[in-house]
């Protein structure tokens, strides 16, 4: 049988630890345990070359400048030393971070292999540094600016002003951040209410204040209380524009009523500056299923300043007249 041998060789091999006492498994273990201990101590004294990643701090004038995306904690390295300082390092105990020193900012975009060099030799006690395996870090700074912007309602989703003011409590608020960012922030900084029911627009609620990424503001939320604003509401009369109607000469169009009703609504100081004049109507042209049809006028140009625009006149019957 081919598996006769091998079982032998394998009940010969094992037959010494039938039927032994505890004590003597003890002993067995404590065998085992020595020469594990005793190899490992050997195999830490030797000295080996590897690939590492080594810790590295940035030292830069925090105040001054700040960081446009997170600087490089590590950076791979080829170092030669023993296996105990080799593991403590790489168990993190007594490791003295590489302390890298930026100069020229912001206008520094990288630090080079030759440049981190000296910082990696004169941290690195106990290990020998071959060379690194980084080529270069980037790295990208910005002046850091303080800006104090008052604040206002954002407006509604269509662009128009909300239909009521606000108090804000504090009606400042001081941001700090990358200038390039900071120097874009709107002036006054838009404050965008949450969704609420109609019944609140009285209340005083609390505001997240948010903001660009790196740019912190000193207070996280302010208060709002909102006001009703009055309205001033006109009523325009406005000859409809006909809209991609073809031309057609056997045929004139009548529409009725001639002129649509649209109402405007504006803020009372915006009341001299509204151009009533840019307000314009239009009837877009759909096929004709006999001599007349109702179209719905639409709003195609509201004038400036308007904070609300609805036309009055539902429907236009456009009526086909053969020409004499």
């Amino acid at each position: 049988m081919p598996f006769v041998r091998p079982a032998r060789l394998l009940r010969w091999f094992t037959s010494p630890f039938y039927g032994q006492e505890r004590s003597y498994w003890r002993a067995v273990a404590a065998c085992f345990l020595a020469a594990s201990t005793f190899w490992l101590l050997n195999a830490l004294n030797k000295t080996y070359t590897t690939r590492i990643t080594y810790p590295v701090v940035w030292q830069y004038d925090a105040r001054r400048y700040v960081p446009l995306s997170p600087l490089p904690t590590e950076v791979a390295v080829n170092v030669t030393g023993r296996g105990w300082k080799l593991l403590r390092k790489n168990l993190m105990i007594d490791v003295k971070p590489a302390e890298v020193r930026l100069g020229r900012l912001p206008a520094t975009r990288f630090v080079t292999g030759t440049a981190l060099r000296p910082a990696l030799q004169a941290s690195m006690e106990g290990l020998q540094f071959n060379y690194i395996l980084t080529d270069t870090l980037w790295v990208q700074f910005d002046l850091r600016v303080q800006r104090r912007l008052p604040l206002a309602l954002s407006p509604a989703a269509n662009g128009s002003a909300l239909p009521y003011a606000a108090r804000f409590t504090p009606e400042s608020v001081l941001f700090e951040g990358p200038a390039s960012t900071v120097d874009r922030l709107s002036n006054p900084y838009p404050v965008h209410l949450p969704q609420a029911p109609a019944g609140s627009s009285n209340g005083d609620i609390s505001v997240p204040i948010g903001g660009p990424a790196l740019v912190r503001a000193n207070v996280e939320a302010v208060r709002v209380r909102l006001q009703p604003r009055p309205l001033i509401t006109q009523v325009v009369a406005v000859v409809p524009e006909l809209h991609d109607f073809p031309a057609d000469s056997q045929f004139t169009f009548a529409l009725a009523p001639s002129v649509v009703q649209v109402q405007v609504q504006c803020f009372p100081e915006d009341t001299a500056r509204l151009d009533l004049g840019q307000l314009h109507v239009l009837l877009q042209y759909q096929p004709f299923t006999g001599p007349s049809i109702r179209m719905q006028p639409i709003v195609s140009q509201v004038p400036a300043f308007a904070r609300g625009v609805s036309s009055l006149t539902h429907s236009v019957r456009v009526s086909k007249i053969p020409k004499p």
